[in-house]
């Protein structure tokens, strides 16, 4: 599997888990929120940098969101 896609169902599964919608994730993620819906989508590339402030308020560690 595309990691991307592997990083986009991560993100999607745990922000869903925690009931946020993309924009609320985005805002506590300091992220635009179609920034994050072409992530879940696996339409992006993100660099480290957005993957750790992605994973910052999920509470995983970056690397958790590509596995």
């Amino acid at each position: 599997m595309d990691i991307r896609v592997r990083l986009g169902q991560n993100v999607r599964r745990l922000r869903e888990a925690k009931g946020w919608s993309q924009e609320d994730y985005a805002d506590r993620a300091g992220i635009h929120r179609t920034y994050v819906s072409d992530i879940e989508r696996g339409k992006r590339n993100p660099t480290i940098t957005v993957v750790e402030k992605l994973a910052e308020p999920l509470e995983v560690t970056a690397g958790s969101l590509l596995d």
